[in-house]
């Protein structure tokens, strides 16, 4: 059982639902090491006194607000949960709202709620009444010193507290250059429309995440696996002269054949233009030699 990272409760109405927080993520990011390329010695990082240059220990750091040059308020965790206790200790939900109405680029980081001593009854309510109803709760928790908006969402058996970005954190989308929003001022026919549907519908299939996997750092790993087998695990491997290959241009000229090749059709051949035929003029027919000519002058003749 993984360690809570923060405890509390969930609190809507008069409701209260003690909890536990989860995080419902795993890194599986490549663990690179810093290396000296000199002598491939590890580089190490050190936390140090900016004053005496010396090195200082976990035990001797703690938090401070500077509020003017080189002038720091001192903040105690004790400080930081005593600037509000409620805030810190409760998933305070202000909404419910349909979950469809939440963009996808808001959503951040998920977390899984357990429900704590004597909260299964009422963790199950608010579970089953997020299902039924098919919205998502919106609410403020505090996460080591930083206040998030969060989702509180039904999947499966479990609550998912999913962090969201604020509003100002989302860029706006006026400056980017997309295509025209309808189909006529994008320059897509219904036709081409159409089979891209057909092409969806053919891809399509349940979801099943099991399926999918880092593939880019199985191959690393890989190479990491051949380089030792070969002996060379302090070999720099140079790049390539011609490495840094140019993106494939998109063909966009033929849409049509494109979709009609991934339905599995023959693309339509290109139309020839018909070239007429000039028939070959016929040779007059010789007259027959004179009996008597010599041979010289018929061939003259």
């Amino acid at each position: 059982m993984p360690r809570a990272l923060w405890k509390g409760a969930i609190s809507f109405g008069l409701v209260y639902i003690p909890v536990e927080l989860i995080s419902g993520a795993k890194d599986h990011e490549l663990d690179l090491s810093m290396l000296d390329r000199r002598d491939f010695a590890p580089i190490g990082f050190k936390r140090y006194n900016k004053k005496t240059g010396k090195e200082v220990v976990w035990d001797d750091i703690i938090k401070g607000y500077e509020y003017k040059p080189d002038e720091y308020v001192v903040l105690s965790d004790e400080d930081l949960k005593r600037a509000n206790v409620k805030a810190t200790q409760t998933i305070d939900i202000l909404t419910f709202v349909d979950a469809a109405e939440v963009p996808l680029t808001y959503y951040e980081h998920p977390y899984y709620l357990l429900p704590g001593k004597g909260g299964d009854k009422v963790y199950a309510l608010l579970r089953e009444t997020l299902r039924k109803s098919g919205k998502v709760g919106i609410a403020n928790v505090v996460i080591r010193t930083r206040q998030h908006l969060c989702a509180l969402v039904c999947i499966g058996q479990a609550i998912v507290l999913n962090t969201l970005r604020f509003a100002d954190e989302i860029r706006e989308m006026d400056d980017l250059e997309l295509p025209g929003a309808t189909l006529k001022a994008a320059g897509i026919s219904d036709k081409e429309l159409n089979m891209a549907l057909s092409l969806v519908e053919g891809m399509s299939e349940q979801w099943q995440p099991d399926q999918y996997r880092d593939t880019y750092r199985d191959d690393v790993l890989a190479l990491v696996k051949k380089k030792i087998k070969a002996r060379q695990t302090k070999t720099i491997t140079a790049p390539e002269p011609d490495a840094d290959e140019k993106p494939q241009a998109s063909n966009v000229i033929d849409l049509v054949a494109l979709l009609q090749q991934s339905l599995g059709k023959k693309a339509p051949a290109p139309k020839k233009t018909p070239v007429k035929k000039v028939e070959p003029r016929k040779a007059a027919p010789r007259k027959a030699a004179a009996a008597g000519k010599s041979p010289a002058k018929r061939k003259s003749a």
